[in-house]
């Protein structure tokens, strides 16, 4: 049996930044406040709280003062920096840099659909970090459409600026982009077809990996997708996996593979989500071999 992991899986620069910049807080302080997970997988999680990581909610930030609290790779939206700066809380701020990015690029829209009576509208999760964060850019007026049926919430007869999160799928995107295209060519407004404007601001470094998971997936007989149950990335590039390989598997870790799964076969793949430790992927390997 061939175990074998994919070269282009886990972490992203961002994650990886992200958890860099608090091991290094810890190995300094032996403590450090954590605004949300710092990465949606939890075995990362608790490693790292292990170190003294310790993961506060929003509830909790306004209670804290004079003490540092990293923001993680997500980002947050303009009301947290507020009240840090009222808190005298010291901000580690390990947003992406992608996302930082996107954060401004909204602002500025938001500045300028304010004009014209438009909408923001952003492709993504609601209630998701990320999200939140960017949504905080447009006093919240952003609208957030995850499936058609949100699109109701859009009103179609005023300008739109659409954008997306940065871990979502493209195809998704892309499939996104065409429904609103065809709602204002519905309303007859040329012009307003024509001053849509759509950003596709998918993060690249997850972009590039679904054709790139696309292949490993059919180089496999088995694919054993490692991924926190949190991730709206390990959920999008879990479905590339499933679309091109009907055996393929989510799993959180080792504990979670059946045994009937790899019986009759000679190559199993292993890959995971931007917010995969390798190392987990490689206890993931272990097990399987032996298990063969």
């Amino acid at each position: 049996m061939q175990v074998t992991i994919d070269k282009n899986s886990g972490y992203c620069f961002g994650v990886e930044f992200a958890i860099q910049m608090a091991e290094d807080e810890l190995s300094e302080s032996g403590s450090l406040y954590c605004l949300g997970d710092i990465v949606h997988n939890s075995m990362e999680v608790e490693r790292l709280q292990k170190k003294g990581l310790i993961i506060i909610s929003k509830d909790d930030l306004p209670k804290l003062k004079d003490c540092k609290v990293l923001i993680r790779a997500h980002g947050e939206p303009p009301e947290t920096y507020q009240l840090a700066l009222k808190n005298n809380i010291e901000l580690i701020d390990a947003s992406c840099p992608v996302v930082l990015k996107l954060q401004n690029r909204v602002k500025n829209s938001y500045d300028e659909v304010q004009k014209t009576d438009g909408q923001i509208v952003i492709y993504g999760q609601q209630g998701h970090a990320e999200v939140i964060g960017i949504a905080g850019q447009t006093q919240n007026n952003a609208i957030i459409v995850t499936t058609e049926a949100d699109l109701d919430k859009v009103d179609f007869t005023k300008p739109i600026s659409f954008y997306s999160q940065t871990t979502k799928s493209t195809a998704g995107f892309y499939k996104m982009k065409a429904l609103i295209e065809q709602k204002i060519t519905e309303t007859g407004s040329k012009f307003l077809l024509e001053s849509f404007d759509a950003n596709d601001s998918i993060c690249r470094q997850v972009s590039n990996r679904e054709p790139q998971l696309e292949k490993f997936s059919k180089e496999n007989d088995v694919i054993l997708f490692v991924s926190g149950k949190k991730s709206s990335n390990g959920k999008a590039l879990y479905g590339v996996c499933k679309n091109n390989n009907e055996r393929s598997y989510f799993i959180e870790n080792e504990s979670e593979i059946e045994n009937y799964w790899l019986k009759n076969t000679d190559k199993i793949g292993i890959c995971g989500a931007t917010s995969t430790p390798q190392w987990l992927m490689e206890k993931v390997k272990n097990h399987v071999e032996m298990l063969s």
